[in-house]
């Protein structure tokens, strides 16, 4: 039994969002000296050829990495890559300090593997993250930043709080994801309306001098002509890759009552999902837009089905809420005996296998 094990249940006995700000907390202690972070990384990374990736421009040592909303802030990344993830996506930031939607706002479904979540792009804003990367540096792995709109903005405005927080944060970050599929902000517009997305994106395109990749996360409950539709314009704008999926509000094959709650939808019932919309994008997408897929990975069994169905990296949140601190180590010792099973060399070899 790990110490987590022992752990969780206390844990969860707290409201989920008080047990996710502690948790937090002991992450942020943890990296707060160099001593510590490297028992930390004695003791969850693991290294392996095979898991080694090439992609925006720059080395990730594995695949797995923590998917934007748990580290809103940018406040314990460095904690996040001594935990063994490949890399680490920062926010949703917005241009100003916002305090979301009002609490409770994070449920757990224990029962399912899943979380509900209605936190409506809560964080500090972009000077603060700014301020503590430039004073704590980023970590050694890859870093995303996630940006995203203030929730009063009008559909011009969201164009301007997108340009502000690219310029104020992308010097820090190896990709940036423009997250236009929170299905826990207002519904003042269509922020997935194609001429909406072209303005956001030209936008972005203009001020990117340093040609840092742009990448768009995507929700999984939309219709494949409208997903299609997306992909055209993101191919139009020469966008950098995919992030596939957000959470959603499907509530299909999920027992907890607690699901009746509003909000987006994430962990293990999301997998199959998100998983299938993967495979649309990889199919219909030219050969080397890269996806990174999110939802329900849980396992290295899960992670390898996303890997196969076209995802170059996964991210994970829920499965890691409900794993613990060795949940990297475990699914990156997973992957390297699923790709030696199947023959692959690496984990870029296996990327797409099963659209063949």
């Amino acid at each position: 039994m790990t110490l987590y094990s022992r752990v969780r249940p206390l844990a969860f006995t707290l409201p989920a969002e008080t047990a996710h700000a502690l948790g937090k907390r002991a992450l942020r202690a943890m990296q707060s000296t160099w001593p510590t972070r490297a028992a930390l990384a004695s003791n969850y990374r693991y290294a392996h050829p095979a898991l080694e990736i090439e992609l925006f421009g720059t080395r990730f040592p594995n695949p797995v990495g923590v998917a934007a909303g748990f580290d809103k802030n940018a406040e314990v990344a460095r904690a996040l890559e001594a935990l063994g993830f490949g890399f680490v996506e920062v926010g949703t930031v917005t241009p100003y300090p916002q305090a979301g939607n009002d609490r409770p706002r994070l449920f757990r479904l224990r029962e399912d593997e899943a979380m509900v979540n209605r936190m409506g792009f809560n964080g500090q804003g972009m000077e603060r993250v700014r301020a503590r990367l430039e004073r704590e540096g980023p970590p050694q792995v890859p870093l995303g930043i996630n940006v995203g709109k203030m929730n009063s903005s009008s559909e011009d405005e969201a164009i301007e709080d997108y340009r502000r927080v690219f310029d104020r944060l992308a010097p820090f970050a190896d990709y940036v994801v423009v997250n236009v599929s929170c299905p826990n902000t207002p519904d003042e517009f269509d922020e997935a309306a194609p001429d909406h997305l072209r303005s956001i994106f030209e936008t972005l395109a203009a001020e990117n001098d340093d040609d840092v990749p742009i990448l768009v996360k995507i929700g999984p409950d939309s219709p494949e002509d409208s997903m299609l539709e997306l992909l055209g314009i993101v191919e139009d704008c020469d966008l950098d890759g995919i992030v596939a999926t957000n959470t959603t509000t499907s509530r299909e094959g999920v027992t907890s009552p607690t699901a009746a709650e509003r909000g987006g939808l994430s962990g293990a019932p999301l997998a199959e999902r998100s998983t299938e919309t993967i495979r649309t994008l990889a199919r219909n997408a030219d050969d080397d837009l890269p996806i990174i897929g999110v939802g329900g990975v849980d396992s290295a069994e899960r992670a390898y089905e996303k890997i196969r169905a076209g995802a170059s990296l996964v991210q994970l949140y829920t499965g890691f809420v409900y794993g613990g601190p060795g949940t990297a180590r475990r699914i990156n010792r997973g992957l390297v005996d699923l790709l030696e099973r199947d023959g692959f060399s690496s984990v870029e070899d296996a990327v797409g296998a099963d659209l063949d």
